[in-house]
């Protein structure tokens, strides 16, 4: 196996196959053409670097089904698309989580050498995984990426990273959530008392098992681990891990490691060896079903060549009233931000509505699709990936849905509404435009976002504002740029009138209204929601004046505010208010639509 082929780019031959076990959901990727002997199990970190790892993973785990090599990635409990945990859980229920995940993966194979890969949190269940008494497999080599070394230095990290997090997103400090939490995601206190134990020295090479270390380029932590495994005669391989920061900083604009993983498959494969597997069958599993009680999720792969991924949820004992379509926020994992998409359906389902949530083509578990652009987010292609999710919704035999989307997911839910007859509703929710301004650019939108005028006003009057200002932390060309776009922009609308058809906010506007009188025409409700001080409301009052007066004229759409939150609607009372006036719009539209008819 040549180097030449670790370094090209190639559309993946397989989409990974959904699987559950353990009260998670799995993602199994199996090898292409000769099998090697050794298949590799990914445990993932906790959190929002999670998130933010979620689609390299998957462009890693391609890869090296693209040289021989079949692998397994999953949920951790309590996260993504697993099940809640128990009070008082502590670390127990994701060591047997993970030790399910090896004889799940040693079933799909018929491989008894496995390969781990850990990232950050996951690294704390590699000792007592390595002393796990399972003679039905052994692992060959360990990769610890940025691993966990002390329990209580990675919960103080954790802690200052959420704070950055928080005042990224304009919250006071602790609003997403109490106790150890970052990006409205909270760990329970015995998780984190666990944690807190949690030493290095507990890892012990096992046999002839190897090591993998990407050391972070500041933490002098991750070098002192490697020598200890040195010295205690292991075999270990040390890299430097050149790009960490820009993999987990935002999920958005997440990059993908490169030099690292290209690094880390090559020693796989040196670990696994050229030999071919000789009875190692794959598998061909089923996806299963997560059973909540009061609602059932299947995983699944749909849409053209099965290439995208989705969730099913439905309500366990009960017809479904209503359908939900919902649509992923930016390169997010369809469980959502905060994983308030998980939340929002279960939410759901107890009430007797039922929901689809996928990943697009490109984002987290869906490749992208042939031919397909590097940016997808704001393309009109998206809108295909839509019809794939009600095409599945139709012949599963549900109702028709209601699309709901935040951000660039209302962006989708809205113009998907005007190309589809199917759409029976839309709530979109901090929704940045309604029709996209040729004047923007994707890539630096999404990377540098700017805010209201009456957002930046509010944080000029801070304290801590004026300390980051004169401590040099505020970006303030960037910040006076996106100011003065604000006021050239309320400059340009002004003379809209006197320039008529030939300024672009005229265009637009003229569009908008097209589109919503289209909506009003064909009784689409339209639901617009918004957290005070949002961006997307200065868009709102240039299509539709000052308070969205204009919006009368459309006597299918509403307006609600979400006071006290975020433009990702990260703090939990916002996103339980969010939940309830979802479900509450549903059952409306559902209960109009029977009485029409």
């Amino acid at each position: 196996m040549t180097s030449a082929r670790l370094d090209a780019i190639r559309m993946p031959l397989c989409a990974s196959r959904p699987i559950t076990f353990e009260n998670t959901v799995g993602l199994f990727t199996p090898a292409q053409g000769a099998v090697t002997r050794s298949a590799v199990l990914f445990i993932s970190p906790w959190g929002l670097e999670e998130l933010c790892v979620h689609k390299a993973w998957r462009e890693l785990a391609d890869s090296l089904a693209d040289v021989g090599v079949a692998s397994l990635r999953y949920d951790h409990p309590g996260t993504g698309d697993a099940l809640d945990l128990p009070e008082s859980a502590g670390l127990e229920p994701f060591v047997t989580t993970a030790l399910a995940a090896a004889r799940c993966l040693r079933d799909l194979t018929g491989l008894q050498r496995l390969v781990v890969v850990a990232q950050g949190f996951g690294s704390l269940q590699v000792p007592d995984l390595l002393q796990a008494e399972d003679p039905s497999f052994v692992f060959a080599g360990v990769a610890l990426l940025a691993p966990v070394t002390s329990g209580r230095r990675y919960l103080r990290e954790l802690s200052l990273w959420a704070k950055v997090v928080d005042e990224g997103l304009g919250l006071p400090p602790g609003s997403g959530g109490p106790g150890t939490s970052i990006a409205g995601l909270t760990m329970q206190d015995s998780i984190a008392a666990a944690v807190r134990s949690a030493d290095g020295k507990a890892l012990k090479p096992a046999g002839s098992t190897r090591f993998f270390i990407a050391e972070r380029p500041q933490s002098d932590a991750d070098g002192a681990l490697a020598v200890q495994l040195q010295t205690e005669g292991a075999d270990v391989t040390r890299v430097v891990f050149e790009g960490y920061s820009d993999l987990v900083s935002n999920p958005t604009i997440a990059e993908t490691p490169v030099a690292v993983f290209k690094a880390l498959s090559r020693w796989i494969l040196d670990l696994v060896g050229s030999e071919v597997a000789a009875d190692a069958g794959q598998g061909a599993p089923s996806s299963g079903v997560i059973d909540g009680g009061s609602f059932i999720e299947c995983p699944m792969r749909f849409g053209p060549d099965d290439r995208l991924f989705g969730i099913l949820c439905t309500p366990a004992d009960a017809v479904p009233s209503g359908t939900a379509l919902l649509l992923g926020t930016g390169y997010d994992r369809q469980s959502g931000w905060a994983r308030s998409t998980v939340e929002t359906a279960r939410m759901l389902a107890a009430s007797g509505i039922a929901s689809f949530r996928f990943d697009a083509a490109g984002i987290a578990d869906s490749p992208p699709a042939p031919e397909g652009d590097r940016q997808v987010l704001y393309s009109p292609k998206q809108i295909s990936d839509v019809r794939a999710a009600l095409d599945r919704i139709e012949a599963i035999g549900l109702p028709d849905p209601v699309f709901v989307g935040r951000c660039s997911g209302a962006y989708l839910a809205f113009n998907a509404a005007l190309a589809e007859p199917r759409c029976r509703g839309v709530i979109a929710i901090n929704i940045l435009t309604f029709s996209w301004d040729p004047r923007d650019d994707v890539d630096q939108m999404i990377r540098y976002n700017p805010r209201s005028l009456d957002d930046y006003k509010r944080r000029a009057l801070r304290m801590e504002t004026a300390y980051r200002l004169i401590s040099g932390k505020i970006d303030v060309p960037r910040a006076a740029g996106n100011i003065l776009k604000i006021v050239v922009r309320r400059v340009s609308r002004m003379a809209a009138p006197v320039l008529g058809s030939l300024s672009v906010e005229a265009r637009l506007r003229n569009g908008v209204h097209r589109a919503f009188r289209q909506l009003r025409d064909r009784h689409v409700p339209v639901s617009l929601v918004y957290s005070e001080g949002d961006i997307g409301l200065a868009r709102l009052t240039q299509h539709f004046g000052r308070d969205g007066h204009l919006l009368a004229r459309y006597s299918n759409v509403s307006r609600i505010l979400l006071a006290d939150a975020d433009h990702n609607v990260t703090p939990p009372k916002a996103r339980r208010e969010l939940r309830e006036h979802i479900r509450d719009t549903i059952l409306a539209i559902a209960s109009a639509t029977r009485t029409s008819s």
